[in-house]
């Protein structure tokens, strides 16, 4: 509107100041929308460790509260039928890299089971790329050393523990959750408080960062993994009704993810970026106390669900699933659809407006339409595929299953850790005509064996199957092993532990092991931490066409071999004790590079 003075006359330079403003406010909201459409969102994800389904207040557990992990589902979508693989590395490589573990090189969780290779492309390697800060704080078990590190696949920033846990063989002797020694950014250091607080703040630092980057923050707790250990606090009001134990510990440790989750979550509504901050919370697979498929905790609450972790039952690779992100995510809402964690990848590059890299194959699909829209149309008659054995080996048919929306097929094994050696064909045959099919929407808890009623449907699930098998499986193979690096200038000392070592024996006893390496050429300094020696014997150290002898002393703990020049190449570096005429293994080799 023009106003006219009563004169006739207009108010020139009022009227093109008001029209000024005007456009100035314009302008200023019109280039808001667009930097508030194109400011990449920040991401964290917290994923717990041996969090089953049933480990959640919503899902019916009559003693945990978990509010702050519901606040996140309650903001924003909760999958009801989320998928994980049934052990922790396999998980972690799929979330990371968007493909199967098979593919990647990744069957289990120990030896050389767990080595990812490091052709793969992780989504932090993408998110760094495209001018993300990238951080990982809690547990990787995916490799320790170059160049399977956090820092070697994409992770700028990196405080984590070795190996599957602490305590384990990875890590120094004596390591426990209160105190623990552990690697930031490659380097040994012992911290003070409990494991997950420190990891916890470490993240909360990493994300307080001012320079306008977005951040990718994997929050990997190695909470509620065995060992049992957490502060009194926690356990006390679970062992004060009548909880068993291991129940009491087990709820306390999720009680302390609980509160950090909590902890996040605040700070980044303190800091302002709670509106475009992407938020996942997931599991890596079911709930553990002994390695068989149907095992739990006496008392555990499992949701009605079958199985245990290492268990391709649903209690074994279904898993809590919550997202959020205020700016673009309804609140409140469930998807029934079935997700996998192979999803994940995917999803986050959509949500983040990144173009997938051409030379990916993703088994993943992203999910973001159907959280958005509740499309499923990129997601029908699809198959999640997981297997789990021990050892580095994949045999057909031992321990599998196919999931669709509908219906599962499951080949049941109930040691999957004794799974060592390519079965005869009496026994496949036994297996083959002992499937197992289940309708998951009318009964998840796998009661109802339908394969003879459904001949048809077990036929083309196994079909199914079986060409996912001899496609990843293949795959893996002609990549091969991945190796350690020796003598690199990325890390020019190793320490080697049992924890890493392949061989026919550790299988056995796990007393001797190789490992698989490739070697710079060069001089070397290169010493054993010895186990207990009962009696004096010969060390040895052997790689290729070298092989260097020291005597040892019983009771002696460390021998050192000094100068030792070891050839370029790839081979196995063997480390042994004879103090009798079955060798056994060192529990450390530190390999340092002199020259």
């Amino acid at each position: 509107m023009i106003c006219f003075c009563s004169n006739g006359g207009m108010y020139p330079n009022r009227l093109k100041y008001h029209l000024a403003i005007v456009v100035f406010i314009t302008i200023f909201i019109t280039s808001s929308t667009l930097v508030s459409q194109t400011k990449k969102p920040n991401i964290i994800i917290m994923m717990t460790d041996d969090q089953g389904y049933g480990d959640i207040g919503m899902h019916g557990n009559p003693y945990l509260k978990t509010p702050n992990m519901e606040a996140i589902a309650k903001k924003g979508i909760e999958m009801i039928n989320f998928l994980a693989y049934p052990n922790c590395s396999a998980s972690r490589a799929a979330l990371l890299t968007g493909r199967y573990p098979y593919r990647t090189g990744v069957t289990a969780v120990t030896q050389v089971d767990h080595f990812m290779n490091t052709s793969e492309l992780t989504i932090a390697e993408i998110l760094k790329e495209n001018g993300y800060h990238t951080g990982i704080f809690g547990k990787w078990h995916l490799g320790d050393n170059f160049p399977m590190r956090p820092t070697d696949q994409g992770f700028e920033e990196a405080l984590v523990h070795k190996g599957g846990g602490i305590g384990q063989a990875a890590g120094p002797a004596g390591n426990t959750y209160f105190d623990p020694v552990l690697e930031h950014n490659n380097v040994s250091k012992k911290y003070k408080g409990y494991c997950d607080d420190i990891f916890t703040e470490a993240a909360i630092d990493f994300m307080a960062q001012k320079d306008g980057k977005p951040f990718f923050t994997y929050l990997a707790t190695n909470l509620p993994h065995f060992p049992l250990q957490v502060p009194d606090e926690r356990a006390e009001p679970y062992r004060r009704i009548g909880l068993h134990e291991d129940n009491a510990l087990t709820y306390g440790m999720i009680d302390n993810i609980d509160y950090n989750v909590g902890r996040v979550l605040n700070h980044i509504k303190r800091l302002g970026l709670e509106k475009n901050t992407i938020v996942i919370f997931l599991s890596d697979n079911g709930p553990r106390h002994r390695r068989t498929k149907n095992d739990v905790y006496p008392g555990r609450w499992v949701a009605n669900l079958r199985g245990t972790k290492t268990s391709v039952y649903e209690a074994g690779i279904r898993v809590p699933f919550f997202v959020k992100w205020p700016t673009e995510l309804s609140m409140g809402l469930q998807r029934r659809t079935m997700g996998s964690v192979i999803d994940i990848a995917p999803t986050l590059l959509d949500m983040a407006n990144i173009k997938e890299p051409e030379n990916i194959k993703f088994d993943g699909k992203s999910l973001l339409r159907l959280w958005k829209d509740n499309d499923t149309a990129l997601l029908q008659d699809r198959a999640f595929f997981t297997q789990m054995h021990y050892g580095p080996t994949p045999f057909k048919y031992m321990h599998f299953a196919v999931r669709t929306q509908k219906y599962k097929l499951i080949g049941p094994h109930d040691d999957p850790h004794n799974i060592l050696y390519q079965p005869k064909d009496g026994e496949l045959k036994k297996i083959l005509a002992n499937l197992e099919l289940y309708d998951i929407e009318i009964d998840p808890s796998e009661r109802i064996n339908l394969a003879t009623k459904h001949p048809e449907l077990v036929e083309d699930l196994l079909e199914r199957y079986e060409n996912w098998f001899d496609e990843v499986t293949e795959e893996r193979d002609a990549k091969g092993i991945q190796r350690i690096h020796l003598g690199s200038m990325e890390q020019p000392n190793v320490n080697l532990s049992r924890f890493d070592w392949g061989g026919p024996r550790v299988i056995s006893e796990n007393e001797l092991g190789y490992w698989r390496v490739t070697a710079s050429g060069g001089t070397y300094e290169i010493s054993l931490d010895l186990p207990p020696l009962t009696a004096d014997g010969i060390a040895h150290i052997k790689f290729l066409n070298v092989h260097f002898e020291l005597p040892v002393k019983k009771n002696q703990e460390r021998v050192v071999f000094n100068n030792v020049v070891l050839p370029q190449g790839d081979g196995n570096f063997h480390a042994y004790l004879k103090t009798e005429r079955l060798a056994t293994g060192p529990l450390f080799v530190d390999v340092k590079r002199l020259d």
